[in-house]
């Protein structure tokens, strides 16, 4: 035992073969048999191959748990890079080679950074999906959906994937500010006509939807399908309110206006009502003031017309008598012959028999009205033509003086002016023949159209065209015959020159006005008195003034049957150039 004490010292340095030697020596001192030596090296042996063994089996497990980790490495490798959408990236070892710790640790920061990547990536999928998912929620008018947070596809973080979500994105808040816009469009329409309505505006529009009151942000604002269809009706059915209340306050400004005009209401009166009438003839778009298609202001207008309506029955023979007077004035400017006495008689008798109502009189009054002034429309253009023949007429009675007047070329005061006139009056008077020609042809359709005689002033006026061309045929007959007479004194006055060698002083023709003599019925021209057959029972039968009284100033015939003085034919005088005429 000293012997082994002393050697302890020196076991850490000992070999195997060292301590072999050791244990040869103890067992020789000892006295160990071979048998014995040789079990006990058997036993060192075989627990020396048992320890050695254990060893490499655990080697063997540390390699394949290091390669099943490296081949776990590379597939979660390959898992996040197709997740991601890369075909590759920077950081990957391209060799292979090396030991399975090398291969480890060289992959190990690469699979850090795509989890991170992974991570971002989820993230902003997370974020445009519940983008996504609240639009949809919005527009489909279900705001539950919010509430739930969207399930992201791990298996595809592609940034194609990616760029497609942001798209919808894109294209759902584009067609969430379209249909913003549609909203805030169709709430300014609502106010709009809800204030030209004189309506509650806030009811109106949260009865729609309650985001749509003004206390609520834009963003707020609902922008559902139902919301807009909603809306669409309010604004339709507002609309079709106010083109409603339109044509009835229309209505009403019409007949206002009209017992106005009947009863001669006086002009404050009338503004009264201003913001009726002002709308009269407005369109529905026009009408934007607010307050002006209240109910209110249209009951107030019914209630007026309603008034008005019963004064105007207590007014009735003054507005009867005043659509006569119209009535009268409409024939007088057509010339067309009326008995005025026996049309108020006979309306007087309506009136105080009480047969009829006085809506129904004033409507026959009214219809008798348009059908004089369809009347006088279609005899328009024949009394056109009539006015032009008079004016005619009168010009060339105004010639027929002017010739006869011996002194007419003296540089007398209005002379150059008597020339013009009757320069004009000569161009004037070759175109009658041609005017009465489509004057009698216009009015022989016009009868035929009609089925009744053309009178003017109750004188037929063919008849007077008739007259007229005879009495123009037998005034050039005269006119003929003066001629002769002269010619017939000119040539015996030469026979008394070649009897008595010498001539005579001249005289003045006879033909002139002097030696004429007046005449027959005063006619500038010397028509006969046949015309007066044809208008003596008219003398009265002229144009109508406004209060019913004749106008005698107004001619029925052609003027050249009334003499013209010289003097007063010259004062009122205009022409052109001064230029002699003949004789």
């Amino acid at each position: 035992m000293a012997v082994t004490e002393s050697q302890n010292p020196l076991l850490g340095e000992n070999t195997c073969g060292s301590l072999l030697k050791k244990l040869q020596e103890i067992w020789d001192e000892v006295g160990e048999s071979d048998e014995q030596r040789d079990k006990m090296l058997l036993q060192l042996e075989q627990e020396c191959l048992d320890v050695y063994k254990r060893k490499v089996e655990q080697a063997a497990k540390s390699r394949a748990q290091l390669l099943q980790a490296l081949s776990d490495a590379k597939l979660e490798l390959s898992s996040l890079l197709s997740a991601l959408g890369e075909k590759g990236f920077a950081g990957i070892p391209e060799n292979t080679s090396g030991t399975i710790k090398e291969q480890l640790a060289a992959i190990a920061p690469v699979l850090e950074q795509l989890w991170q990547q992974k991570e971002e990536r989820i993230k902003e999928f997370s974020d445009v999906q519940s983008q996504i998912q609240q639009i949809c929620g919005e527009i489909a008018g279900n705001l539950n959906l919010n509430d739930v947070s969207p399930s992201v596809d791990e298996s595809d973080l592609s940034l194609k994937k990616l760029d497609e979500y942001q798209s919808e994105l894109q294209e759902l808040q584009k067609e969430k500010s379209e249909r913003l816009h549609k909203v805030l469009e169709f709430v300014s329409t609502v106010h709009d006509l809800c204030a030209v309505l004189g309506m509650d505006f806030f009811s109106t529009v949260t009865e729609v939807h309650p985001s749509l009151n003004d206390s609520t942000g834009v963003q707020s604002k609902s922008i559902s399908n139902d919301t807009l269809a909603r809306l669409a009706k309010t604004v339709l059915t507002l609309k079709e309110d106010k083109k409603q209340r339109l044509h009835k306050l229309q209505e009403l400004a019409s007949q206002l206006i009209d017992l106005w005009n009947l009863m001669d209401t006086h002009p404050e009166e009338r503004r009264l009502f201003d913001h009726v009438t002002c709308n009269m003839s407005a369109s529905v778009d026009e009408v934007t003031v607010p307050g002006a298609l209240t109910l209110d202001l249209i009951e107030q207008a019914e209630v007026e017309v309603e008034r008005l309506d019963q004064l105007k029955a207590s007014r009735m023979k003054e507005i009867a008598f005043k659509k006569q007077a119209e009535l009268e004035e409409i024939f007088a400017h057509a010339h067309i012959e009326i008995d005025p006495d026996v049309a108020r008689e006979k309306i007087m008798a309506l009136i105080d028999s009480g047969n009829i109502e006085p809506a129904e009189l004033l409507a026959d009054m009214d219809n008798q009205i348009a059908k004089a002034k369809e009347e006088a429309l279609s005899r328009k253009d024949i009394l056109d033509k009539v006015e032009k023949w008079m004016s005619a007429c009168e010009e060339e009675s105004w010639l027929e003086d002017y010739n006869r007047d011996e002194n007419r070329y003296n540089a007398s005061r209005g002379a150059h002016l008597n020339l013009k006139r009757a320069e004009k009056a000569r161009i004037l008077v070759n175109k009658i023949p041609a005017l009465v020609d489509t004057l009698v042809a216009k009015t022989r359709a016009w009868e035929e159209d009609h089925g009744m005689s053309f009178t003017y002033d109750g004188v037929p006026l063919l008849a007077m065209l008739d007259e007229y061309a005879m009495l123009r045929h037998e005034r050039e007959e005269e006119k003929r015959r003066m001629r002769d007479q002269k010619k017939h004194h000119e040539q015996r006055n030469t026979e008394q020159e070649a009897i008595f060698g010498s001539r005579p002083s001249p005289a003045r023709p006879v033909s002139s006005s002097k030696a004429g003599g007046p005449r027959t019925n005063g006619g500038a021209n010397g028509t006969p008195n046949r015309r007066l057959s044809l208008n003596a029972h008219q003398n009265g039968s002229r144009s109508t003034s406004k209060d019913g009284k004749r106008d005698n100033t107004r001619p029925v015939a052609p003027v050249n049957y009334v003499a013209i003085s010289k003097e007063d034919a010259a004062s009122h005088v205009s022409g052109t150039e001064p230029i002699p005429a003949s004789p």
